[in-house]
């Protein structure tokens, strides 16, 4: 499960609906509908969130806006439309690697998208989230 902290604007199609169907499964773990995944590390900024519940479906919102401006046709039934005003916090190392582990996806699986994104020099994020000092998140498996 890899729940991108990157805007999901640098995502290829496939990553786009990686995320979506992986979002979508996070929230179901997240309101204890399914058993696995309970303690997958990608869960715990959301479950330290205060309200996990209604920063996975701010989350899911935010790939869905994404997939609607590139003409997708994503089920909007399956997510709630929610933003938040208190952001989560992401460390510009997180951001960082996130990046790199995408580019090196892309260089194989969508070369098109890695040409057009390479030369990146400023990574935003999901709207949900805001960047702040720090190294790669303890969460994240390297």
């Amino acid at each position: 499960m890899r729940l991108w902290s990157i805007h999901p604007k640098y995502l290829d199609v496939k990553g786009l609906l990686a995320v979506w169907r992986e979002g979508l499964l996070a929230r179901r773990v997240l309101e204890g509908r399914i058993k696995g995944y309970r303690s997958h590390p990608q869960l715990e900024r959301f479950k330290k969130s205060g309200d996990p519940i209604l920063y996975i479906n701010a989350y899911l919102y935010q790939i869905f806006l994404e997939a609607e401006r590139r003409g997708y046709s994503f089920d909007e039934s399956k997510i709630k439309v929610v933003e938040v005003s208190e952001l989560l916090p992401v460390t510009e190392k997180q951001v960082e690697y996130e990046f790199r582990h995408l580019l090196n996806k892309l260089k194989r699986r969508a070369e098109d998208k890695y040409e057009e994104l390479k030369d990146c020099e400023r990574i935003e994020v999901n709207p949900i989230f805001k960047i702040i000092p720090g190294g790669v998140e303890p969460w994240e498996r390297i």
